[in-house]
């Protein structure tokens, strides 16, 4: 049941248009599911871009939330707190770094990234002054910041909002030869997606990140590695770059690490370079709060069973095969790894149509770059409704 126009118009009175959210209203959730104001359920594909790989509010998260909602939820970093050090020694551990850097958003982490990047690239690789770049990848998504979109190739996110930051070097995704004709004694550091998830589920052809941590390592460059969107648990890997056996040298993470419950984003990696940090050179009122340490350290143990990612790879394949069986005269392509998937629709299609079709069958999806229908349900589905998700977005095609 979508919203009335009187509904939608009283929703969206006094907020930013920044959005076009499908017209339904969300009141309640559970597990995979989601209740309408209405009363009516969906079952949720698209679990907050990867943000509730968990399922909504599953009782774990939420345990913790509760008792260290009882107890303290916001220090500052201008004192310790007791959730903070086995918080991120869990994440440590998790990782195989030797140091964490807790922040808020995914696009808080990748600043921050780049800011670790930067200065490593000053103060240890002895790159001159205010000259280094980084590579990144066309068709990325790293976040909305005016920095991060200055190297976007999305031009709806660049538009209006210059002059941009310079210092990137855009090459194209999945290109070797291309990354590596990119870098120069200046190059602190390729950032990159090992799936592009904003792009449509992008996939890089087999051995890409293998041959980008060889160039990396070759060229005395950092490999940083955006898992915000493709890591903990979504590719039936903890990290998107286990499928390739890729160690990285900076972790991004976010969405995920808080569970869908509170925002907690990070980035990891070992002592040496973690320590161009120095007191006063980066922070934040919120990052690494108690509450968000709760949370994020029972995100942890989570994955740590192995549980969620078995569940992505076994369920990946089943809502795999079920996306190649649709009419091929409707999708053009399927692109899918774990349980994330990028439905292509055929010329003339529009993705925006179909997830609303799909909206009133009673199943929440998310179109990407008009064609490209974007599927990423909560790694607790079960396999009765990755069924129904299949035989959904079917007739919402017919």
């Amino acid at each position: 049941m979508s919203i009335a126009t009187g509904e939608l118009q009283a929703l969206e009175a006094h907020a930013a248009h920044n959005y076009h959210p499908l017209p339904v209203v969300i009141a309640q959730a559970e597990g995979a599911w989601v209740t309408d104001v209405h009363g009516r359920r969906y079952l949720d594909a698209l679990a907050g871009y990867s943000a509730l790989n968990f399922g909504h509010r599953h009782p774990a998260l939420i345990g913790a939330l509760h008792e260290q909602a009882e107890r303290v939820t916001l220090t500052s970093r201008a004192f310790h707190h007791d959730r903070f050090a086995p918080f991120c020694a869990a994440l440590a551990r998790l990782t195989g770094k030797e140091a964490v850097l807790p922040m808020n958003t995914g696009a808080e982490a990748v600043e921050t990234a780049i800011k670790l990047a930067r200065r490593w690239g000053y103060e240890l690789k002895g790159v001159p002054a205010d000259r280094a770049n980084i590579v990144v990848a066309d068709g990325n998504f790293h976040g909305r910041t005016t920095t991060i979109v200055s190297f976007s190739s999305d031009e709806e996110a660049r538009r209006s909002f210059g002059p941009f930051t310079p210092g990137f070097r855009s090459v194209p995704a999945g290109d070797v030869a291309a990354l590596e004709a990119a870098i120069d004694e200046d190059t602190v550091a390729a950032l990159l997606e090992p799936v592009q998830g904003e792009a449509g589920v992008v996939i890089h052809p087999a051995g890409y990140l293998r041959d980008v941590r060889r160039i990396t390592q070759e060229r005395d460059v950092l490999f940083v590695a955006d898992e915000i969107q493709s890591g903990l648990g979504r590719t039936g890997t903890t990290f998107a770059c286990d499928l390739e056996d890729v160690v990285p040298d900076v972790y991004v993470l976010g969405k995920a690490l808080g569970g869908g419950v509170v925002p907690v984003s990070a980035v990891a990696a070992d002592r040496d370079l973690m320590d161009v940090f120095t007191p006063g050179s980066h922070g934040s009122t919120f990052g690494g709060n108690p509450l968000a340490c709760a949370v994020g350290e029972a995100v942890v143990e989570l994955l740590e069973t192995g549980e969620f990612q078995q569940r992505s790879r076994e369920l990946g394949a089943q809502l795999d095969a079920g996306l190649r069986s649709l009419p091929a005269e409707r999708v053009a392509a399927v692109r899918s790894v774990g349980l994330w998937a990028g439905v292509e629709l055929t010329e003339g299609a529009s993705a925006r149509s179909v997830c609303e079709r799909m909206m009133e069958l009673g199943v929440l999806a998310k179109d990407t770059h008009e064609t490209t229908v974007r599927l990423a349900p909560p790694l607790v589905v079960t396999t009765d409704e990755v069924d129904l998700l299949v035989d959904t977005l079917g007739r919402a095609l017919a």
